[in-house]
Order: C-alpha cells, then structure tokens, then sequence
C-alpha cells in the first residue's frame, strides 16, 4: 500500500506528493474541498499552503486531511499492486464521478 511521505503546495490548488515507494505524483484537489469543513482551506489560500503530511496523508491545521487512496488514486487503490499511479491528475469528488456513470439499464 502506498502512502505519502513528503507534499509541496503549488499554485490552483496543486500538490505535489512523493509516495513510499519514492514516486512523485502531482494532484488537483480542489473539487474534493467541498463542504463547510473545508471552506477555511478554499476561502484563504495561505490555509491550504499549511498541508503537511501526518500517518502516510496529507493534513491541514485542524485535523483536516484527504484519504490517501483519494489522493493517489482519486478512489480505491487498483488490486494489481504492480501499477502506477498516473502521474498528473485532476481529481473530481467521487459523487461526480457516479454521477457521470449511467446505470446498466439506462445505458443501453
């Protein structure tokens, strides 16, 4: 299992992660900063440069923090270990990513 060693806030709410296994991915993550609980992180931007890494995730001033599978893999960790994660990716809260898939019925 991955987990996140080291984060760099960089501009438009970019981060950029080394993982475990030394991997440097970068991540969007300002769609998953939704809700009351992350407003502080969307509303002042010297908030969400404070990210820092805590038990293998990132977390901010507050107890704030993402799921790392979340972060890596924008959901569940795939079964095959062997991959990688991509390296550059724009993640979308997962309520957006059920949404845009249509049930088996309907997509016929």
């Amino acid at each position: 299992m991955l987990t996140i060693r080291s984060v760099e806030t960089l501009d438009d709410y970019w981060l950029r992660l080394t993982l475990s296994d030394r991997t440097t991915i970068e991540r969007e993550v300002s769609d998953l900063l939704r809700g009351p609980v992350f407003e502080r992180l969307r509303t002042d931007y010297s908030q969400f440069r404070r990210a820092r890494v805590r038990h293998g995730t990132v977390e901010w001033p507050g107890d704030l923090d993402l799921a790392t599978d979340v972060l890596v893999w924008n959901g569940a960790a795939p079964h095959d270990a062997s991959q990688l994660p991509p390296a550059r990716l724009v993640l979308h809260h997962p309520t957006d990513v059920a949404d845009r898939v249509l049930p088996i019925a309907q997509a016929k």
